[in-house]
């Protein structure tokens, strides 16, 4: 059995783990003013739950293959089995996924980009990137996730809120990462709504003089039909009925369905700006975003993939798509295409990840 490439690269100036519900310690400094708010609406004790899958423990083995800088680097495990980490994690959704929100980083030359994680519809960013946040971690990068378009901090199902309004808190946490890093740029990954919601942040609100790159897992980017069923819902007359009862406690539910107003303002004048490079990496097998090819783009500033053109053998569907380890080489080379790593190829299945 051979190492994956993401598993051989480390970090070469790894920062220690912060704790959310300490800013004020010797080693972390405080978060940026702007965003004390925000943050005492999101912080909550950290508890470390790590869980080495077989992924994970052959990442560890082959750690000693490639050190760049063994004093600084951090292994952390990095899983790639959606089922596992949504069931441990998708319960403490105040937590931040291992490797992300340590205030006192500060990106090297290598990785001058801090990473923003975005999440998807009814997702958190605990479950959602308990893979990308070690593993950019891993190799080097400034790592920050947040919560955003919930009912309250508290619930576990986050991103049902109106996707403007949730635009309005990436904008704020952007600026607070930008002060705490010193970054005049960052870099956005996001999976699903997570990778369409930043699109508005950056006509709208002022984040594309902010913003380096966006590489998107999954967005809806044109809206889906539900496997058919919002067609299906037209031809019977009750899609209007639905969408009332949805608008009134999950408005971006509705927001996301081809043809909505939302998508129809979004994309009408071109589906990019300039000064930002977008990276769309989509699954043929995708069953929430239907067709899958909603998620491409079109722009000349873009790189739209299938991860099933780098290997036939992966079967990510929607949700595993962010833990899925061809995914996630193909994430890392979107962020840095200088130094791009070679796609490993391997049985992956739908939900579970890599057969090993």
């Amino acid at each position: 059995m051979g190492c994956s490439p993401h598993t051989l690269s480390s970090a070469s100036s790894a920062s220690a783990r912060h704790r959310p519900d300490h800013f004020f310690t010797a080693r972390h400094r405080a978060p940026p003013r702007g965003i004390a708010v925000y943050q005492s609406a999101r912080r909550a004790k950290r508890t470390s739950r790590r869980f080495v899958t077989l992924a994970a423990a052959a990442a560890l083995a082959c750690a000693g293959v490639t050190p760049a800088s063994a004093a600084d680097r951090q292994d952390r495990p990095v899983r790639h089995n959606f089922a596992e980490a949504f069931f441990w994690n998708v319960s403490t959704p105040r937590i931040a996924p291992d490797g992300a929100n340590d205030w006192s980083c500060r990106p090297s030359a290598a990785h001058p980009h801090p990473v923003i994680l975005l999440h998807g519809t009814l997702e958190n960013m605990h479950d959602n990137w308990a893979a990308a946040a070690p593993l950019l971690a891993n190799n080097g990068y400034c790592v920050f996730a947040l919560n955003f378009g919930g009912l309250t901090p508290d619930a576990w199902a986050q991103g049902t809120g109106d996707i403007r309004d949730s635009a309005h808190e990436l904008a704020a946490f952007v600026d607070a990462v930008r002060r705490s890093t010193g970054a005049a740029e960052v870099d956005i990954v996001g999976h699903s709504q997570g990778a369409m919601m930043p699109r508005y942040y950056l006509k709208y609100l002022g984040g594309a003089d902010k913003v380096n790159r966006l590489v998107g897992l999954a967005p809806p980017n044109h809206g889906t039909t539900l496997v058919g069923l919002t067609e299906l819902g037209k031809q019977l007359n009750l899609l209007g009925l639905v969408n009332s009862g949805l608008n009134a406690v999950a408005p971006a539910m509705t927001q996301q369905e081809v043809d909505s107003d939302f998508l129809n303002d979004l994309n009408r004048n071109g589906d990019t700006v300039s000064g930002v490079h977008y990276t769309v990496i989509a699954t043929k097998y995708d069953q929430i975003v239907t067709p899958y090819t909603s998620s491409l783009l079109s722009g000349r500033n873009v790189d739209n993939i299938v991860v099933q053109d780098s290997c036939p053998l992966d079967y990510s569907e929607h949700l595993e798509l962010s833990y899925d380890p061809i995914a996630l080489t193909l994430m890392l080379n979107a962020l840095d295409p200088a130094h791009p790593r070679p796609v490993p190829c391997l049985l992956v299945l739908p939900l579970t990840g890599p057969v090993l």
